[in-house]
């Protein structure tokens, strides 16, 4: 252990030493990015970044159950994701397949996919659907894994199955205009009975949602933190909790 990595544990122990879990966030949404950065400022490449932001995740999750966290949302991959190029689109498939299959493997966490698994490939959708059905009883933390995901496309799918819904119960659209609230549409989201994010935490800099989660983080707090996603440090993790702790949430009043 070099000296500087000596300061930062010794900061981050003091960080934490002062953290009132009775502020915590129960809910936090990660937006990690920067992970091609890091690998170009590494000399590396996409893949490797890609696998040392997925490596990164497990040592978030500890941190997340030391500190009495119940559910953390992981964007994985985007919608937009799919435009890039098929090289190193399909090893990061890959790499989200391990991800997850280690998540279930763990023991600790319930998994549960959020985004169009329609838009995935076979092999993943059933790496995904294995997942949760394998840690569907465990008592951990909530692990949503946000893979083929895209804030507008969630609404629009929650609107597609609320109509659906009613459909089937034979409801005029006259009627359910009549009786739609955010409630109603709320109920059809991928994280439905799911608690909205408090935290919403995103790397490298970028200081937008990019449609992440754009219906639940109305009321949420934003943290942007200049590392890249592989980079992230427990102090980085700290400082997101000691910010949100000290900011006075009003929900609009």
């Amino acid at each position: 252990m070099n000296l500087r990595d000596l300061v930062y544990g010794l900061y981050a122990r003091r960080v934490e030493g002062r953290l009132d879990h009775a502020q915590v966030p129960k809910h936090i949404g990660v937006v990690l990015d920067g992970n091609r950065r890091w690998a170009r400022a590494s000399g590396g490449t996409a893949a490797e970044g890609h696998q040392a932001g997925a490596d990164k995740i497990s040592e978030l999750l500890g941190w997340c159950a030391e500190t009495d966290v119940e559910v953390v949302t992981l964007w994985l991959l985007s919608t937009d994701n799919f435009d890039r190029p098929e090289e190193e689109l399909r090893p990061l498939l890959g790499i989200i397949e391990n991800t997850v299959r280690n998540l279930a493997a763990d023991g600790r966490w319930r998994v549960h996919h959020v985004g169009t698994l329609d838009l995935l490939p076979p092999q993943t959708q059933s790496v995904l659907k294995e997942a949760e059905q394998a840690t569907d009883g465990n008592d951990g933390i909530l692990v949503n894994v946000a893979v083929g995901y895209g804030g507008r496309q969630e609404i629009a799918d929650a609107v597609r199955s609320l109509l659906l819904e009613h459909a089937s119960k034979g409801t005029t659209f006259e009627e359910l205009a009549e009786i739609v609230d955010t409630d109603m549409i709320a109920s059809h989201l991928y994280t439905r009975g799911q608690p909205d994010p408090d935290l919403v935490i995103r790397t490298s800099g970028e200081q937008r949602l990019s449609g992440f989660m754009l219906w639940q983080s109305a009321h949420s707090e934003y943290y942007f933190c200049e590392v890249f996603w592989p980079a992230f440090r427990k102090v980085d993790f700290l400082r997101a909790l000691r910010d949100y702790a000290a900011r006075h949430r009003r929900y609009g009043s």
